[in-house]
């Protein structure tokens, strides 16, 4: 096994948290639940390849092939693998996770067209929610709760009370710069005291290592640097780029993915200026400034 390879933490008995090295861009983490007459997944992948890499880690667990996966939100490194999966599992997701995900389409491709997804179809949730809903697999509790606007308008946190456990989709990147652009900094501060609020001890985030509530406060503290960060810029009258080539990285200069700032300020930016939260922002000046912020060279898929 190379350092590169997805492995599986059983963080609860019948709970594992399916986990892609480094986390990088496309390198998510899922999760499954159950036991060998039902399972529910947390998630899937970015390629074809890694989605039967994590269909063979559920078979290989001994847990029955899922006939539910939970989207924690619409991005393709989430739910590209869907398909490996069908026609057994439903979808299920926030509402606004189904109408992101229609409207995105094949997302990744557009992104990086060199990478190869494999045979990947566009598949939204069928079963969508709008605030909280519960479901029991294999006599576990499995809560699927809308946190607000925060990584995107369409997240899910799956919380398994019971266990203590919780998959928080990508309101965390463990050791990874949070993304903003398509959410909300407000949201995504107080989907952290969301999170808290659910006392769970082990925490599996969207990208990077199983880790524990810690990884809130660490979150937190970047989040309001760049709320700090962006107001000072954007009294100064400069623009995201400006702002965020002046700033000292200090604790998060070690995080993957630091061209996220840039990004970041963008969304900061339109919430200074009044916008809603979640109002959509330019892709187009979103990529390419951090495009700039890497060197001049456009962000890389690592799946």
């Amino acid at each position: 096994m190379s350092a590169t390879d997805p492995y599986v933490v059983a963080v609860a008995p019948n709970v594992h948290a399916f986990v892609q090295p480094d986390g990088g861009w496309c390198l998510n983490n899922a999760g499954f639940v159950g036991d060998d007459r039902e399972s529910l997944l947390v998630d899937t992948a970015a390629t074809e390849r890694r989605a039967r890499l994590l269909r063979a880690a559920v078979v290989d667990a001994g847990l029955a092939l899922p006939r539910t996966i939970v989207s924690t939100h619409h991005h393709g490194d989430h739910t590209y693998g869907n398909g490996v999966f069908r026609p057994e599992a439903r979808i299920v997701g926030h509402d606004n996770c189904c109408a992101e995900q229609l409207a995105a389409g094949r997302q990744l491709h557009l992104l990086w067209p060199q990478t190869d997804f494999g045979e990947v179809e566009i598949l939204p949730p069928d079963l969508t929610y709008g605030d909280r809903l519960t479901l029991y697999v294999g006599g576990t509790e499995v809560r699927v709760i809308h946190p607000g606007p925060a990584h995107t308008t369409g997240d899910s946190i799956v919380h398994l009370p019971e266990q203590g456990v919780v998959f928080t989709g990508d309101l965390i990147f463990h050791g990874g710069t949070p993304f903003l652009p398509m959410g909300s900094l407000a949201g995504s501060l107080r989907a952290l005291g969301l999170l808290r609020s659910l006392d769970a001890s082990t925490v599996v985030p969207g990208h990077g290592r199983v880790t524990d509530p810690s990884a809130y406060d660490t979150t937190e503290r970047y989040l309001r640097w760049v709320s700090e960060l962006a107001a000072e810029g954007h009294a100064r009258g400069a623009t995201p780029l400006e702002t965020a080539r002046r700033a000292d990285l200090g604790e998060f200069a070690a995080w993957q993915e630091s061209e996220r700032l840039v990004a970041n300020l963008h969304r900061a930016y339109a919430e200074l200026e009044g916008l809603p939260e979640g109002h959509p922002l330019d892709p187009a000046a979103v990529f390419g400034d951090m495009a700039a912020m890497n060197g001049g060279v456009p962000v890389a898929c690592h799946a």
